[in-house]
């Protein structure tokens, strides 16, 4: 009974108020997508949904700056921990759903779509990714991970009106379904040792009634056995699970066709909040339950690092199709992302700066990726997948508020001055050099000098004079039309986020006391 009153005790439900009031606000929005008028506006779920989401990130703000979410605790018997970084990146998701709302609001009254599911399962998304930052257990890991890649499965298939749209949920469901086969074996061969009874007492002191599955428990049997084999197997694993996710190679063989085929909103979505869940779990298990082998996993960190980060930027170089150059591009910044993770690694928690280098550089890439997804998303051509190069000529000079969004997004993306991409790769080269790790250093310098070419091209396109055949500056005779008409929310937002991208290259304020 006194085990059942403590159990009891730690389930502190409203430390999970956030997650519990997306789930019932999805559910709203369902409803009320299923039982309006036929022939009513297929807008009005949108709005709902962005007008709760937009009170939601609100008050979660105010909650964890004048409130108590300053220190760390564990709720649900440790499956759960709270603490600032967690509250950071539960706002960086809520901010990034907010944003998908907005996208996905324009882009389905454009495509005709219906709305209520697609908001209905990018809140559930939402509510999963933030307790899959939350998470301190291998099981609330693995289920909050999963329950987050069901709904990109049919977030990513959700034209259904488009083939390369079905075509990319299936890809995307073969490869995350294989993914998580490797993170789940993994897991199971780090409970298979620890929950062994030679595990408890022999392995280390004071093992009996813990979580064989906890992050506490399966990093102290790591740092006593660093070289068991098994134990190196399965964190290999679940590794390699992780990097199926954030599209680092040699594991980012699905990013260009998913990419390519699935809704531009969704593509935000993948490209900024999926990236960023599976970041901040890798580096939550490399500063935690692994951290007993950083010996080992630096040199294997260092060349998956060398790796995704030449390969994606070559590949990108060969590219035409800017969804697909903008998928391999990302599988860059994901190597220049496991830099950071290196980082944190080398401090072996002595230092924190290049955790916030890292949240830094995920914000900056949250505002560059939606400016160019959101200007992308307002082309209106036969096939939304077949985005070229020309199809953006002279755009500055045609719609002047587009091209401006767009090579402030563009710009952030290659790193140069004066935004706040630039900043953040400053910062990363800055930790990565005081981590004295030079040959990663030099590897993320040569990347970042190779992604001037294609970006830079993109940018040629938008703000210079097009061909000849392309000269008259009326839309009929363009090789794209662009969306006209009311905008609504979607364009403030949009030039909202392109001048806080240009402002924080100039001056960080705050954010410039965490560094």
């Amino acid at each position: 009974m006194d085990a059942y009153l403590i159990f009891s005790n730690e389930n502190i439900w409203s430390e999970i108020w956030p997650e519990l009031s997306l789930a019932l606000g999805a559910l709203f929005v369902l409803g009320l997508d299923l039982f309006r008028k036929p022939g009513s506006s297929t807008s009005l779920c949108g709005l709902v949904a962005i007008g709760f989401q937009a009170i939601l990130l609100g008050v979660h703000l105010f909650d964890y700056l004048v409130w108590h979410h300053t220190f760390d605790r564990d709720t649900f018997s440790g499956m759960l921990t709270q603490g600032i970084q967690g509250d950071v990146m539960r706002s960086f998701f809520l901010f990034s759903s907010l944003l998908v709302s907005v996208l996905g609001n324009q882009y389905l009254k454009n495509k005709s779509l219906r709305s209520g599911e697609f908001h209905h399962l990018t809140m559930l998304a939402t509510a999963g990714l933030m307790l899959l930052s939350q998470s301190n257990n291998f099981v609330m890991l693995f289920v909050s991970l999963e329950t987050v890649a069901i709904c990109f499965y049919t977030l990513v298939a959700y034209n259904r009106n488009s083939s390369k749209s079905l075509e990319a949920g299936i890809k995307y469901l073969i490869f995350g379904a294989l993914s998580s086969s490797l993170l789940l074996f993994g897991i199971v061969l780090l409970y298979g040792v620890g929950s062994s009874p030679e595990a408890w007492g022999a392995v280390f002191d004071g093992a009996e009634g813990q979580d064989p599955l906890g992050f506490q428990y399966i990093g102290n049997l790591i740092e006593a056995n660093p070289d068991h084999l098994l134990l190196r197997a399965g964190v290999v694993l679940i590794i390699a699970g992780i990097a199926f996710k954030i599209g680092a190679a040699p594991f980012q063989i699905w990013v260009a066709d998913v990419y390519h085929g699935s809704p531009m909103p969704i593509t935000a979505f993948l490209a900024v909040s999926s990236k960023a869940a599976g970041f901040f779990v890798l580096i939550s298990l490399v500063n935690g339950p692994f951290l007993g082998m950083c010996d080992f996993l630096l040199p294997l960190f260092g060349f998956v690092a060398t790796f995704t980060i030449l390969f994606g930027n070559l590949a990108s170089c060969a590219q035409q199709n800017l969804k697909r150059m903008l998928g391999l591009s990302g599988v860059a910044h994901a190597g220049y992302l496991l830099v950071a993770v290196m980082a944190s690694m080398h401090f072996a928690g002595d230092s924190d700066r290049a955790i916030w280098v890292l949240f830094f550089y995920l914000f900056t890439y949250l505002l560059a990726s939606f400016c160019v997804f959101g200007v992308m998303s307002l082309a209106r051509l036969e096939d939304e997948t077949d985005h070229e190069f020309f199809h953006y000529e002279n755009l500055a000079k045609k719609h002047p508020w587009m091209g401006f969004v767009l090579v402030c997004g563009i710009g952030s993306l290659a790193g140069i001055p004066p935004f706040a991409g630039f900043i953040a790769k400053l910062l990363l080269i800055s930790v990565a050099f005081e981590a004295k790790l030079y040959f990663s250093l030099s590897v993320m310098i040569i990347g970042v000098a190779i992604s001037i070419y294609y970006y830079f091209g993109w940018i040629r396109e938008i703000t210079f004079h097009p061909k000849p055949s392309f000269s008259d500056d009326n839309d009929q005779n363009s090789p794209v039309i662009w969306e006209k008409g009311s905008y609504g929310l979607f364009k403030p937002c949009m030039i909202s986020l392109a001048i806080i991208s240009l402002v924080l290259g100039i001056w960080q304020g705050p954010f410039g006391d965490a560094f």
